[in-house]
């Protein structure tokens, strides 16, 4: 089996940092890519960052400028700094990773979350 494990959340006022990290292991052949998705009660599961193996990141509208998203070389660990935080960045962060396992399979999977709460 796959596990990935976020860390790095907590309770921030407004405009401080988080930084969030997401440690893959397991059955991973390759992993190439790693997200960051936010989903708060009663809405959607949204990408907030995405990085690939090519290097190539991708925002969502509302935290470009404000949050950084980088990965280390095997992508086996990826971090999300986010900056200038807001009271609307608030929900539970998932971390997921697209990746070849070991029998060769194309797969997705999800951490279990970690909560970023900013208050005003």
């Amino acid at each position: 089996q796959v596990q990935l494990v976020e860390s790095g959340g907590g309770l921030v006022q407004a405009g401080g940092s988080l930084r969030l990290s997401c440690a893959a292991s397991g059955s991973i052949f390759r992993i190439n890519a790693m997200s960051w998705y936010r989903q708060v009660p009663g809405k959607q599961r949204d990408l907030v960052a995405r990085v690939t193996r090519g290097g190539i990141t991708n925002y969502a509208d509302f935290v470009k400028g404000r949050f950084t998203i980088s990965g280390d070389n095997a992508m086996n660990t990826v971090n999300l700094l986010m900056n200038d935080l807001k009271p609307e960045d608030t929900g539970v962060y998932y971390c997921r990773a697209d990746f070849w396992n070991s029998g060769g399979s194309y797969t997705t999977n999800w951490g279990q979350g970690t909560q970023v709460t900013v208050s005003s």
